[in-house]
C-alpha cells in the first residue's frame, strides 16, 4: 500500500509539473506567434456539423496596427472601461456586479469579465460556467497579465473574440458585415461591432436591432472619455 501511495504521488507530482510547464510555456508563446486558432473556434465547427449546417469560419490574423484605433476604445468603453488600469480584475466590477445580482435577482445576471480574462477563455477554454473553468480562467488571466502587455492582451482579444455566426476577429467581421478591412472601419462601426459583443450569435452589427443600435450609441458617447490605447512599447495611454 505504501508503494502505492509513494508511486501515486510520484504521478500527481509529475502531471502538476506538467501541466504548469506546458501552460506557462503556451502563454510565453503567444506573446509572439499569432493565434490562428482556438478551441472556440473548433467547438462551433463540431456544432455546425452536428446540425448538418455547412462549416463556416472567417478568421484573418491582423496586428494591431492594421485595425482602426476606434476598435480597441469602443471594446474598452463596451467591456471593460478600466483595462488600462487593472492587472486582470476589475474588483470594483466583481463588487458591483455580486451586490446587483444579490439585491435584484429577478433581472439577468450581471458579469463582470475584464477583457484579459475573456481573452484567457477565448484562447484556452471552453464556453461554460462551471468553477473548474472559471478557476482556471483565473489562472491563465494571471499569466497573460504577467507575460503580456496590455497592447498584446487587446490585439490577442481582437483577433479571436466570436463576432457572429462563424466569424472571429475584426478583420473577419469588417470584411462580412461591412466590405473593408479592420483599418477602414469607422467610429460607428466600431461602436456597432462590439455592441453585437454581449452575444454575437444573437446580435448582429449587420442587421442590428434597435437595442443594438442603442447600446451603440451609448458606446460612442463612453469613447470620449476611454483612455486610448499605448503604442506597442509606450506604458502610458495616448492621448485621443
Amino acid at each position: 500500500m505504501t508503494k502505492f501511495f509513494k508511486r501515486l504521488w510520484r504521478i500527481l507530482k509529475w502531471t502538476v509539473a506538467v501541466f504548469f510547464a506546458s501552460t506557462v510555456l503556451s502563454v510565453i508563446a503567444y506573446r509572439f506567434i499569432p493565434v490562428y486558432v482556438t478551441p472556440l473556434m473548433l467547438i462551433r465547427c463540431v456544432e455546425q456539423l452536428i446540425d448538418g449546417e455547412s462549416l463556416t469560419l472567417h478568421h484573418h490574423w491582423v496586428p494591431l496596427e492594421q485595425m482602426s484605433p476606434s476598435m480597441p476604445r469602443a471594446v474598452m468603453g463596451s467591456e471593460d472601461a478600466r483595462f488600462l488600469d487593472h492587472h486582470g480584475f476589475d474588483f470594483k466590477a466583481i463588487e458591483y456586479a455580486a451586490r446587483r445580482n444579490m439585491e435584484h435577482p429577478e433581472k439577468r445576471k450581471l458579469g463582470a469579465s475584464t477583457i484579459s480574462q475573456q481573452t484567457a477563455k477565448n484562447v484556452f477554454l471552453w464556453p461554460g460556467r462551471s468553477w473548474v473553468r472559471k478557476g482556471l480562467e483565473a489562472y491563465f488571466t494571471f499569466l497573460i497579465e504577467l507575460f503580456w502587455s496590455k497592447q498584446r492582451i487587446m490585439e490577442v482579444y481582437l483577433n479571436s473574440i466570436e463576432m457572429g455566426p462563424g466569424i472571429y476577429g475584426v478583420d473577419a467581421v469588417a470584411e462580412q458585415h461591412f466590405n473593408c478591412t479592420a483599418e477602414q472601419l469607422t467610429d460607428r462601426q466600431c461602436a456597432l461591432i462590439a455592441a453585437t459583443l454581449p452575444n454575437p450569435r444573437r446580435f448582429s452589427s449587420a442587421r442590428p436591432s434597435p437595442y443594438v443600435l442603442r447600446r451603440r450609441d451609448r458606446i460612442l458617447n463612453e469613447m470620449k472619455y476611454v483612455k486610448s490605447l499605448p503604442n506597442k512599447g509606450e506604458d502610458k495611454p495616448r492621448k485621443k
